[in-house]
């Protein structure tokens, strides 16, 4: 279903590098994103009304996200929450879950992990995503319904192909770095990720082919990659 406007995710993140990060990585998804570090000014914002989904940190300079969280559940407050912390244990995740969070995820995490949890809270919630596709050609490939399509026949894509996808063509164009991919799509830089993102990168190319879309993603040499010029958004 197409939206007449954008969900609306409240990220409550104290540190403003990773905030910044979200924010963003959510705004190419198509999403409306209130940013904020203080637990003050997250229960301000829930106020004002319009949030499909919260993203809560657990540690705040002001209070705690978990008791947050327990306190908008007593409110009657129905917005799926996913909680994130450094604190990976059991204990923390019950904890977490018992206070009324839908989802948990453990720092250091990869964007794309975190994109496809709060995709999977905004449907179980009744909010649907803005359409969210780009051509190439015969090549349609659909984010919101996580498939691709070369002139109608569905080509079967892995979760980390549309991954890479996705973030591509986020870009709008642009190229994106090799450490940008892996830290968004892997949520590490290592030697490993990068063997992987080759093997993946080469796979789709492969994949993509027999449509004449073989060459959609290009090779920097010695920087990252970058979609075709000829690669349309759709939907936005």
């Amino acid at each position: 279903m197409r939206l007449t406007a954008p969900s609306t995710v409240l990220v409550v993140e104290d540190d403003s590098e990773t905030r910044e990060v979200i924010a963003a990585a959510l705004t190419a998804e198509g999403l409306g994103v209130v940013a904020v570090g203080r637990a003050a000014a997250a229960r301000q914002a829930l106020r004002a009304g319009g949030v499909a989904a919260a993203i809560l940190d657990v540690f705040l300079p002001d209070g705690n996200g978990i008791e947050l969280c327990r306190q908008w559940r007593r409110a009657g407050v129905a917005v799926p929450i996913l909680v994130l912390t450094a604190r990976g244990d059991i204990g923390a995740r019950v904890e977490g879950l018992d206070a009324g969070a839908d989802d948990y995820l453990v720092k250091p995490f990869a964007i794309a992990e975190l994109r496809a949890r709060l995709r999977a809270l905004l449907r179980r919630g009744g909010h649907g995503l803005p359409e969210r596709a780009f051509q190439h050609g015969p090549l349609r490939v659909d984010f919101a319904r996580r498939e691709a399509r070369l002139a109608g026949t569905e080509v079967p894509l892995t979760r980390r192909e549309l991954d890479v996808l996705e973030r591509l063509c986020s870009a709008r164009g642009h190229a994106v770095s090799r450490d940008d991919l892996l830290e968004d799509v892997w949520g590490e830089a290592t030697p490993q990720a990068a063997a992987s993102l080759e093997v993946i990168v080469a796979r789709l190319r492969r994949k993509l082919e027999p449509g004449g879309a073989g060459t959609l993603i290009k090779t920097l040499r010695g920087f990252g990659y970058a979609l075709d010029a000829g690669a349309h958004e759709l939907g936005r």
